[in-house]
């Protein structure tokens, strides 16, 4: 019955996927997917036969993707639901279904990383480089409670390869390997090594990767200022395995020097992070179990790069910022019946955070103390969930789940730079009301707690070996984060550190925030040839409604257009839907396989309160993907095209976009142990604004912040090479 419930996952995992197509439309001439599509994971593990595994990415299609990017959060462009908010050059922040950063459950290695940083400069896809990525996955909308909780549109899992181990006798196993990349846009260079050594129940590995780029230029020439970047990683993993059981130990470091960010007020100068993290892997007569613990200890530090004026006279405005995660989970699943598969678990999750501005010398609005942003903040969660599969027939399977998790937070007394109105401005004196807020702040209580319950119901329906239909409801659940309950300055300065929105805008924090409730409804319809290779056809609507979302009010200005705004609960819609499609357009030994596929993505997201558009939804927006393989060879031809971005957040005078298409090139030959990429992105060095970008406020301040500010450009043409070496 085992491979009756594989294949039941299997088909699930295709049917919420909303682009599962690499998978189920490979023949033998596209065994190994080109490097513009995705290769899908339909393959569940074990203990989660039935869980849908959505899209993902592994094999060669990953492999052909890091050629073209440090940023691991790129890697996810082209996945249905998926779009990316403008950040720095390896911190781009995944959004799925239109509800993006801390609404997206981030996993490295199964476990969530916070941001150390009001701006998010260092956020969870950016803590492993894309050279050490095994695998991705991504379940957007009605998501499983065993994926996790505290989100509210789906889950991204991202994991590094498995220990390997010496087969039968094989005494010393070794391996590695050695890559470079090298993309013309921006200068930027990447360079990785991997190598192990393992016996039959031992395995040592070792990963290290360092990326640096300068500032790129947009299409028609211009230089996007502050998105140069420079990253180091240094991993090391050990497994044990016997009889079934396998324990994983990973440690590392990761050094980023600096890193720009173009939408926002500061850049990253100095980060330096530390992990630890532990994982069992258990088989047993009765189940599975799988237990993971996690320690990371990150050191962030903020100021101006010469884009920004540089560390100017008295030191410009240093921020630090200290964050220590740590965490558990375990969960155990049971096969209760050849129709009944019980998961159970539970975890715990831990943050505490500092974030402090130290005065500066000789300045009279930074100084003479130290401003606390948070001081001995933490943020505790602790969950546990069941969820139940039945198979009840061949076309007939159904998985409900429940989730309770509570959440307690709290954070010490604030101070401001100074509890006095600045000195020696005679009748010019200036208000300080950074210090009326750090009283109000500190004589209030502080402490939040949330417990907060999601639900998960599915049901799927396949009426023949053609078509499958899937409905299901989740009810998601995500407590604020300690910058949006406990950011407290509402001065034009405070204020505008705050925020990771790429809109140069100023964010102040309310302690009375309730967590956000969304409720979606989702459906997949699928239509596909009997053998699931000829075509296919895929279309998921969905529908969610928010309680509570986490939204602004204007409550000042900034100047130049720039406003004050402090976080609010409001009810809000989003409306979107999916579709994909893929067809195998010929194939003979001579001159290969040919395919086409196709993904079209729209949502539309709403405040009913204020009857303003929600902040950073995407346009209507489509890829198109014409593919050849040839034995070694895969190469590609991809049209990706954007409408026109008018409906806009007003509150936060978010930029509308004009409408654009790119044309990209990609090719690769694989031959024993050697990979060769090419690839030219933009081919016609087209200009264009991203319509998540954010605004170009590095080149705004370089103008002497005159003016209005416009969108972020996107990059202009790009040539890509690569070569990875395997020994």
């Amino acid at each position: 019955m085992t491979s009756r419930f594989a294949a039941a996952g299997a088909l699930r995992a295709a049917l919420l996927s909303g682009a599962a197509l690499a998978g189920l439309l490979s023949n033998d001439a596209f065994a190994q997917p080109v490097q513009s599509l995705p290769t899908i994971s339909v393959t569940a593990s074990p203990d989660e036969s039935a869980l849908p595994s959505g899209d993902g990415l592994g094999g060669s299609g990953l492999a052909a993707r890091r050629a073209s990017t440090s940023d691991v959060a790129a890697l996810l462009r082209g996945l249905p639901g998926v779009s990316l908010y403008g950040n720095g050059g390896v911190s781009s922040l995944p959004a799925l279904n239109g509800l993006g950063a801390d609404r997206v459950n981030v996993l490295v290695d199964g476990a969530p990383v916070a941001p150390a940083c009001p701006n998010q400069m260092n956020p969870a896809l950016s803590t492993i480089a894309p050279t050490r990525v095994s695998k991705v996955e991504v379940l957007a909308g009605i998501t499983p409670v065993s994926a996790g909780g505290d989100s509210l549109s789906g889950t991204i899992s991202v994991e590094s390869a498995p220990p390997v181990f010496a087969v039968p006798g094989e005494t010393v196993h070794t391996e590695g390997s050695l890559s470079g990349f090298y993309r013309s846009n921006g200068r930027s260079v990447t360079g990785a090594a991997e190598a192990s050594v393992a016996s039959d129940s031992v395995s040592l590995r070792y990963n290290g990767a360092w990326s640096r780029a300068e500032n790129y230029k947009a299409g028609n020439g211009q230089t996007v200022r502050s998105t140069l970047f420079n990253v180091q990683d240094n991993a090391l993993t050990l497994g044990m395995q016997r009889d079934g059981h396998r324990i994983t130990v990973q440690g590392g470091i990761q050094t980023m020097p600096y890193q720009g960010f173009p939408t926002q007020r500061m850049d990253l100068t100095d980060n330096r992070s530390v992990f630890l993290n532990g994982r069992y892997e258990g088989s047993f007569d009765w189940g599975t179990l799988d237990a993971r613990a996690n320690w990371r200890r990150t050191r962030h530090t903020m100021n101006f790069l010469e884009d920004k004026g540089g560390f100017t006279a008295g030191g410009g405005m240093p921020m630090d910022t200290l964050t220590t995660d740590a965490g558990a989970s375990v969960k155990a699943t049971l096969q209760l019946s050849a129709r009944d598969t019980l998961r159970v678990g539970g975890e715990f999750r831990h943050t505490g955070l500092d974030d402090w501005w130290d005065a500066v010398a000789g300045s009279m609005m930074m100084g003479p103390l130290t401003y606390w942003n948070v001081k001995d903040g933490n943020r505790n969660r602790l969950g546990t969930f069941a969820e139940w599969e039945a198979g009840w027939s061949p076309a007939w399977t159904t998985l409900l789940g429940v989730r309770n998790e509570v959440v307690w937070m709290d954070t010490g007394a604030v101070q401001p730079y100074s509890w006095r109105n600045p000195i020696g401005m005679g009748m010019m004196a200036m208000a300080n009301p950074d210090a009326a807020d750090a009283l109000a702040f500190n004589a209030r209580d502080r402490g939040r707690t949330d417990v907060n319950v999601d639900v998960t119901a599915l049901v799927r329906y396949t009426p023949s070996d053609t078509s499958a239909i899937e409905a299901g409801y989740a009810r998601k659940t995500r407590s604020p984060n300690l910058y949006e309950r406990y950011a407290w300055g509402t001065g034009a300065m405070s204020s505008s550190m705050n925020g990771w929105f790429g809109d140069a805008n100023g964010y102040v924090g309310n302690p009375d925030l309730k967590p956000e409730i969304a409720h979606t409804v989702s459906a997949t319809l699928a239509l596909h040839a009997a053998d699931h290779q000829a075509w296919e056809v895929k279309l998921t609507p969905y529908y969610t409604y928010v309680q509570d979302f986490i939204d602004v009010e204007r409550i000042g200005t900034l100047g130049n257009g720039f406003v004050k705004l402090r976080f609010a609960n409001h009810d809000a819609v989003l409306v979107g839907a999916n579709l994909s499609a893929a067809a195998r357009l010929y194939a003979d030994d001579e001159i290969g396989a040919f395919r086409l596929s196709g993904v079209v993505g729209w949502v539309h997201g709403r405040n009913l309160d204020t009857g303003d558009a929600l902040y950073h939804m995407m346009p209507l927006n489509a890829l198109l993907t014409a593919e050849h393989r040839l034995g070694g060879w895969s190469s590609a031809v991809e049209l990706q095209a954007t409408a026109r971005k008018d409906r806009v957040e007003a509150a936060r005078n978010e930029p509308r976009t004009p409408g654009y298409a790119l044309v990209n090139l990609r090719t690769g030959y694989e031959w024993g142990g050697v990979r060769v990429d090419a690839g030219i992105e933009n081919l016609f060095d087209r200009h264009y604004d991203q319509p998540l970008g954010g605004v170009d406020y590095a080149d705004h301040r370089a103008g002497g912040s005159r003016g209005t500010v416009g969108a972020l450009p996107g990059m202009g043409r790009s040539f890509i090479a690569g070569m990875t070496v395997k020994f």
